[in-house]
C-alpha cells in the first residue's frame, strides 16, 4: 500500500492500541466534519451505544458539538449518560417521538447518521426534525412544511430490510449514502491528514476501543464464534490476534 494511505500512530501504541484506529475514528470525526461542512449546527446518531457512537460523544463533548443520541434500550441510555451524554432517547420508550422532538428542539439538530438502514427510523427522525422546526418557527402555516433543511445519511446496515418513509415532513428534506472513503476524498488530503493525526494523538482517549475477547484465526473458524461475532451487539466486540 501507499504509505499515504497509512495512519501513523505513536511509538508508545501497541498493536491492540491500534487494531480499530481507523474507520470507526475516521467515520466519528467525518460525521462531524460533514454537519460543518453542510451548514448545520447539531447532529443526531443512531445505534448510538455502538463504539462508534461512543467515540462520537467524546468528540462532541470535547468539541462543544449538541449531540442527540439514539438507542434501543433503557441500559444503553445509562451507558451513554455514563460517558457524559447530554440527550439520549429510546427508541423502545413509548414517549419515544415525543423524547426525539424535544432533543432536536432543545439542540437543533438537522442533520443525522443513521447505523440502521432499514425500518422506519430515517424516517421518524425527519419527522421529528420537522416537527421541531414548525415549532421553533411559529410561523404561518405552509403546505410544504417548514423552510428548515433537514438532512439524514445512512452509513450502516443493521436493518437489512427497505428503508420506509412517510412522507410527513414538508419538501425541504434529503436522504443519502454516506461513506468514510468518499468523505476523505471531499475534504482532500490536507484536512484528511490533519483528522489522522488527531486520531493517533487521541488513540488512548477518545478512540480508545474495548474487546469483550481476543480469538485466534483458528477461532474464527469455529461456527460458535462466527455466530457470535455476527450478532453486532453493543459492547461484543472481537479483536483477532494471528499470533
Amino acid at each position: 500500500m501507499k504509505a499515504a494511505d497509512a495512519l501513523v500512530v505513536h511509538d508508545d501504541a501497541t498493536p491492540k492500541d491500534a487494531a480499530s484506529c481507523f474507520v470507526n475514528p475516521l467515520t466519528a470525526l467525518g460525521m462531524v466534519g460533514t454537519m460543518r461542512m453542510e451548514g448545520h449546527t447539531a447532529l443526531a446518531h443512531t445505534a448510538a451505544a455502538s463504539n462508534l457512537g461512543q467515540m462520537l460523544v467524546k468528540i462532541c463533548l470535547k468539541d462543544g458539538v449538541e449531540l442527540v443520541n439514539i438507542v434501543r434500550n433503557p441500559a444503553q441510555v445509562a451507558l451513554l449518560r455514563g460517558i457524559g451524554a447530554k440527550h439520549v432517547v429510546d427508541t423502545s420508550a413509548p414517549s419515544f417521538m415525543e423524547d426525539l422532538i424535544a432533543a432536536l428542539s432543545a439542540t437543533g439538530a438537522t442533520i443525522a447518521f443513521d447505523a440502521i438502514g432499514g425500518g422506519k427510523l430515517a424516517g421518524q427522525i425527519l419527522t421529528a426534525m420537522e416537527v421541531a422546526a414548525v415549532q421553533k418557527g411559529g410561523g404561518a402555516f405552509s403546505r410544504y412544511g417548514s423552510t428548515t433543511y433537514k438532512q439524514v445519511y445512512i452509513y450502516g446496515g443493521l436493518d437489512t430490510g427497505p428503508t420506509e418513509l412517510n412522507r410527513a415532513f414538508g419538501m425541504q428534506w434529503g436522504l443519502g449514502g454516506f461513506l468514510l472513503t468518499y468523505f476523505i476524498q471531499k475534504v482532500g488530503p490536507a484536512e484528511a491528514a490533519k483528522l489522522r493525526q488527531r486520531v493517533a494523538d487521541e488513540l488512548k482517549t477518545t478512540f480508545a476501543s474495548h474487546y469483550t475477547a481476543e480469538i485466534s484465526l483458528a477461532d474464527v473458524l469455529r461456527p460458535e464464534k462466527l455466530i457470535a461475532i455476527n450478532k453486532k451487539s453493543t459492547g461484543e466486540k472481537y479483536l483477532i490476534t494471528p499470533q
